[in-house]
């Protein structure tokens, strides 16, 4: 009641942000109304690849808060946030090449996570000047959160210091809360909003079914494996969560288990030369620094992006079949309208795979951007591979240069085409026997 400072509750659906919402609810709803000013977002992060038994139990759950809200008149907001479509996962796996993701390389948490709820905290921040920020953190959690928690405390308030953003606050309710506390409060104190705590303990009852708090920083652990992750985590082992769903009745979950587990494939070292490029994203080629002499790999290639498309097709029709009327999606339109625009402008695919993969698997097709499309056709790609042979120059290199041309077309100034034609130049065009082979040879001289 002292200032405007909106507040922003962190929702996983999960039993610490459970409690959260409620202590809050509780909070506000005995103030007079005219002191219910400040508005109160809860916000859960939709990866797009969450378990979908979690999304369908969250959307219910906002359902019933935003319900609530309004009978009670109370300013609460419960909503979804989530990637933009350039960032999602198989936009940047399919589209872009990156491998999944391992303990050492989690560009997904970025993404998927971290940046949406920074997204969604800094508009707040830009139309109010500050926010609050609550989280449903436990000191008891581990050793490294409480150092954590305990590193940005303001001296004298109940308040924390965001890591990032200065106008932004922390506060952490439960920060001194066992799970036990967190347990008899839910137990014996009825969810305001119409939720089901006693269903949300049935949804721990198995060991592995761990919380995957909103994620704004990270010190936060990885949440595969657990019934509060993203079904395609390959960051874990063994996905038992997903194992446990399939065995106790949703056995049109298969699919997608099968989907995980090829992607573990393609994280095993003495495999990775199959499915991965020896050139990064930027053209250049980085010898590991162990003394080796082997190539770090870069991005999934081109080929093994259009077996992984197409199998991602197969699994969506398999589950369509499996479970009738289904509307759940493993990839949406949108994501595939960006990967066939990825692939046509920064790939080359003169051939424009993606309609071709989608009508041969699904039957039918989308409504196709025609100015998309390529001003190249795949008898024109024939033609260019077979004067490049004769002259000796890679393919790839033309058809990039071709594409730097068809980006400046019509601008007035074409001064920094010299600096996009100078990079493309600079990459690595010797094919990657020639590479390993020239770098032996500087290895053998000295």
């Amino acid at each position: 009641m002292s200032d405007k400072r909106p507040w922003v509750i962190g929702f996983s659906g999960g039993k610490d942000s459970s409690v959260c919402v409620q202590l809050v609810w509780y909070a506000i709803a005995d103030l007079p109304e005219k002191d219910r000013r400040k508005p109160i977002y809860i916000i859960s992060s939709n990866t797009l690849v969450e378990s979908p038994i979690l999304i369908n139990y969250i959307t219910e759950i906002h359902k019933k808060i935003n319900e609530s809200a309004k009978k009670q008149n109370l300013p609460i907001i419960a909503q979804h946030i989530g990637p933009e479509t350039k960032d999602t996962f198989w936009v940047s796996l399919i589209g872009k090449g990156y491998p999944a993701p391992q303990r050492m390389f989690r560009w997904c948490t970025d993404r998927l996570k971290i940046n949406p709820a920074n997204n969604f905290i800094l508009n707040k921040v830009s139309e109010f000047g500050e926010v609050i920020l609550i989280l449903g953190v436990r000191k008891d959690e581990s050793a490294t959160r409480a150092q954590v928690m305990s590193l940005y405390k303001i001296k004298g308030s109940i308040l924390s210091r965001h890591s990032k953003f200065p106008q932004t606050f922390v506060y952490t309710p439960i920060e001194d809360f066992t799970t036990d506390d967190v347990w008899t409060y839910l137990l014996q104190k009825k969810s305001p909003y119409g939720g089901n705590n006693r269903e949300l303990l049935q949804m721990y009852t198995n060991k592995n079914s761990g919380e995957c708090p909103l994620v704004v920083d990270k010190t936060t652990p990885s949440c595969g494996g657990s019934r509060f992750g993203c079904w395609t985590c390959t960051v874990v082992n063994k996905d038992i969560s997903m194992q446990n769903l399939i065995e106790n009745g949703e056995t049109w979950m298969k699919p997608l288990a099968e989907l995980r587990d090829y992607l573990c494939i393609t994280t095993i070292p003495e495999r990775k030369a199959e499915f991965r490029d020896y050139k990064g994203r930027n053209g250049r080629v980085r010898f590991k620094n162990d003394g080796s002499g082997n190539i770090s790999r870069g991005p999934y290639k081109f080929s093994f992006r259009k077996k992984l498309f197409k199998k991602l097709l197969e699994a969506q029709k398999q589950i369509e079949k499996e479970k009738p009327g289904t509307d759940f999606k493993i990839i949406t339109e949108a994501e595939i309208h960006y990967i066939r625009k990825l692939w046509l402008t920064e790939g080359g695919d003169w051939e424009d795979s993606i309609p071709k993969i989608y009508k041969q698997v699904m039957g039918k097709e989308l409504c196709w951007i025609q100015d998309d499309v390529g001003s190249f056709t795949s008898g024109e790609n024939i033609l260019l591979n077979e004067v490049c042979k004769k002259h000796n120059i890679p393919t790839k290199l033309v058809v990039k240069l071709l594409g730097v041309e068809r980006e400046i077309q019509g601008m007035t100034r074409r001064a920094f085409a010299y600096s996009r034609i100078d990079k493309v130049m600079k990459e690595e065009w010797r094919s990657e026997e020639e590479v390993l082979k020239s770098n032996n040879g500087d290895n053998n001289d000295n």
